[in-house]
């Protein structure tokens, strides 16, 4: 099983110019357990099966799992997800050697834009270019999987 190291930040800028590459993802949950939370996602006309879980002693890291699945399977299956789903457009930016997702969410989480980096270690450095907002890794109310029961709606400050 594969480990994810991911930071999350609040976006305070305009990050659209450095845009390399975007698509829209609707996922949802079958599982919202924290020690094994299963995702659905469609992402461009593909689609992914998720398990995700914490990792002790770790603030960064989680294990995951992921496989691609037919895409009517994914569509079939997003039927018996918690609701609301989860409806964003992703935009890939390149800095430094990174990528930076920043996801734009719409429906109940409209107004909420997040950028998330995956490293390959909990201390490696990376570039933190002007539009990245606070830091909101350790913040469980920008998970996807809690937005899914506590939907945004303009709850959380977004950043100027």
């Amino acid at each position: 099983m594969a480990c994810e190291i991911e930071r999350k930040f609040l976006v305070k800028g305009d990050y659209k110019p450095f845009v390399s590459k975007q698509y829209r993802i609707t996922q949802g949950y079958l599982s919202l357990a924290p020690e094994r939370i299963v995702r659905v996602r469609i992402k461009g006309d593909k689609a992914y099966l998720t398990i995700k879980s914490d990792m002790p002693d770790s603030e960064f890291s989680r294990y995951e799992w992921e496989t691609e699945i037919p895409l009517s399977d994914a569509e079939d299956m997003l039927r018996f997800c918690e609701k609301p789903v989860i409806d964003k457009t992703r935009y890939l930016i390149p800095a430094g050697k990174h990528v930076y997702e920043v996801d734009e969410f719409y429906g109940d989480n409209e107004g909420l834009t997040i950028a998330e980096i995956e490293l390959t270690s909990e201390n490696e450095t990376f570039e933190k270019p002007d539009w990245l907002g606070d830091e909101v890794t350790l913040d469980k109310r920008y998970y996807n999987a809690y937005l899914t029961k506590h939907p945004f709606k303009g709850k959380a400050k977004k950043e100027d």
